[in-house]
């Protein structure tokens, strides 16, 4: 993205590093109230990465400092660094328009535009300006369906209104409109809490098949979803980052009480 700037220290650079988001130091503040308190992470790309902990315990702030969507909350202000590739997105510069485009986002509750499927999926290609001519808008969509794994399911459907598909269509819909436009990075605020079983099998078996290609957060209530869909798990509690690892540990081995007492179930 070329309206973000580059970072300066030590650690930009090295070789070998998977990390496709460094965020340090990050504090978020309501008003007076702190939401998220001096949280650094770093985050793999192609990869899964599960935000857990109680309700109200910050994750779904947290995510959404990395497309900054905390910028349109009146009284929330954020301080410390977030780079994404190296790159400081907190800087005043960033278009936050712009980076949204990089970094999709899909909500608790499927959200398609009062549109047909075909324009729901069409809409970040047109105002973005990525298709040149209507064969290649055509083409972008089916692309974005398939990979969302629902185009067999509309083929034949694509000028019907996309409020008219089953929750669990609609939520593939929208993540066929988030990766229309090409992002590196998807986050997912408990994409599958308002679906059916059969329909949270589906999007999980999505997200499984998307992390080839992008860099996924998703915050969950679900220990057992966490559990079969992430490579690394981080554990929030009372706005902190409590603990972060593989989540194979994070389930079997963690290092702190307070996880081993979450992931168990003596709280939540």
């Amino acid at each position: 993205m070329n309206d973000m700037m580059p970072i300066s220290d030590g650690q930009a650079g090295i070789a070998g590093l998977d990390r496709k988001i460094v965020v340090k130091d990050v504090t978020v503040r309501y008003g007076s109230k702190v939401a998220i308190d001096d949280v650094s992470l770093q985050i793999k790309d192609n990869n899964v990465t599960a935000l857990i902990g109680p309700s109200g315990c910050g994750k779904s702030t947290f995510l959404r400092c990395i497309n900054r969507m905390n910028d349109t909350i009146e009284g929330c202000h954020v301080t410390g660094s977030i780079q994404i590739d190296n790159q400081e997105i907190m800087a005043s510069r960033v278009d936050p328009a712009v980076l949204r485009a990089r970094v999709g986002m899909v909500f608790q509750d499927p959200n398609p535009f009062p549109k047909t499927v075909f324009d729901n999926v069409a809409y970040g290609p047109r105002i973005h300006g990525l298709a040149s001519s209507k064969s290649e808008l055509e083409e972008i969509v089916q692309h974005s369906l398939e990979r969302a794994g629902l185009w067999e399911e509309v083929k034949d459907g694509l000028h019907k209104m996309g409020t008219a598909l089953s929750g669990g269509q609609q939520q593939r819909l929208v993540i066929a409109r988030a990766i229309a436009v090409n992002p590196e990075i998807i986050l997912m605020d408990e994409p599958c809490s308002a679906l059916d079983p059969i329909a949270t099998a589906k999007i999980e078996e999505l997200i499984d098949e998307l992390r080839q290609n992008y860099c996924i957060l998703i915050v969950t209530h679900s220990m057992s979803q966490a559990a079969r869909i992430s490579q690394d798990t981080a554990f929030f509690h009372m706005g902190r980052l409590v603990e972060t690892g593989p989540t194979e540990q994070i389930f079997t081995n963690p290092r702190e009480k307070r996880t081993h007492d979450y992931v168990t179930g003596r709280y939540g």
